[in-house]
């Protein structure tokens, strides 16, 4: 079993950074694959940013230049630096872990709330 817990979401004018941060339970986090969703009011859910076990990243289209996913397996924790924040970005943020596939997670923390203001 692996419990997620997210930190660092907040209320941010438009062009300012966030880092958000998913602090991970159990001795098999750095085989995980990790991810990060978000899902605005009256949205589906959506993939935002991957990383796998090895390191490699993968991100939405629509954050790709701007957000950051990293992981540091020392600490069972896996973050998420967001800069150049725009209002379209307000959602709540979602941690998600798998040890195969993140389009279909098993394991999800509670979500953050991230509001940016125009």
């Amino acid at each position: 079993q692996v419990q997620l817990v997210e930190a660092g979401g907040g209320l941010v004018q438009a062009g300012g950074s966030l880092r958000l941060s998913c602090a991970a339970s159990g001795r098999t986090f750095s085989s995980y694959v990790m991810g990060w969703y978000r899902q605005a009011p009256g949205k589906q859910r959506e993939l935002v940013a991957a990383i796998t076990s090895g390191g490699s990243t993968n991100y939405a289209y629509s954050v790709k230049g701007r957000f950051t996913i990293s992981r540091y397996n020392a600490k069972n924790t896996v973050y998420l630096q967001m800069n150049s924040l725009k209002p379209e970005d307000t959602a709540v943020y979602y941690c998600a872990a798998d040890p195969h596939r993140i389009a279909t997670p098993d394991y999800w923390g509670q979500g953050t709330q991230v509001t940016v203001s125009s």
